[in-house]
């Protein structure tokens, strides 16, 4: 994850950058999840974390990382992290309980110190609940328009990956914006006939060239060195690409 902060780091100098704290890094203890923070934002270069979940020891965990002086976004709803426990990528806030703690949750955040909540695939009503009943932002993703800002995979709304497992598992709130992944494969399987077929690389792009008198005087010294399969194979070169080049 430092190495994807970092990235994005030196790529981006103007917007807030918030580094995700990865599974395992966080769970154990108040301690590990502020020692966590800390490289993410010295080793990571980010601004602030986002860390999932609701449990009354990620409460306490973002109130440790809050008063570290660290700047925290809570996570709730569908937490991919915890999906073994969910029972796979499951919407939550579907049945009375699991909305009011949905909402719940987000205001336990709050009070914690975050100053804004991920809402993840949770049914609009609940989102529009929470944001209404919270001082701070919520970030909508699968969650509806009533939030107060939205977030999507851009590989999933740009339509970068094709594989067929991708296909399945690409959200049905994702809105695609393009098939970028379709391109991608196009040129990729054109690429692989050009090189099976030997039309690529061609004499265009073979750019850099020895002149005849220093490809003549190179023949000699293979020839003297009894590189003689060498000399047929560098001479036959000479002639394809003096040959293409002039077509």
């Amino acid at each position: 994850m430092l190495v994807h902060c970092r990235a994005v780091a030196r790529g981006a100098k103007t917007p807030l950058l918030v580094g995700d704290l990865p599974f395992g890094t966080y769970e154990c203890s108040s301690n590990q999840a502020v020692d966590t923070t800390v490289r993410n934002l010295k080793e990571g270069q980010m601004d602030a974390i986002k860390l999932e979940g609701g449990s009354p020891s990620r409460i306490v965990a973002a109130k440790a990382i809050v008063e570290a002086g660290i700047a925290v976004i809570g996570h709730v709803g569908l937490t991919p992290q915890a999906i073994s426990v969910l029972g796979g990528f499951r919407p939550q806030g579907r049945n009375v309980a699991s909305a009011v703690k949905v909402v719940e949750t987000t205001l336990a955040l709050q009070e914690a110190g975050c100053f804004a909540v991920v809402l993840e695939c949770v049914p609009a009503p609940v989102a529009a609940t929470a944001t209404t009943a919270l001082q701070i932002p919520t970030i909508g993703i699968g969650a509806g328009p009533y939030c107060s800002g939205q977030v999507l995979v851009y590989h999933d709304l740009l339509g970068m990956l094709q594989h067929p497992h991708h296909a399945k598992v690409t959200p049905k709130f994702c809105k695609q914006y393009a098939r970028v992944g379709d391109v991608i494969n196009k040129a990729l399987l054109e690429y692989k006939e050009d090189v099976m077929n030997g039309s690529f690389p061609d004499a265009q792009h073979s750019p850099y060239k020895i002149s005849e008198t220093d490809a003549n005087g190179f023949l000699n010294e293979l020839q003297k060195l009894g590189f003689d399969k060498a000399v047929s194979a560098a001479s036959e070169a000479v002639q394809k690409m003096v040959t293409k080049s002039t077509k």
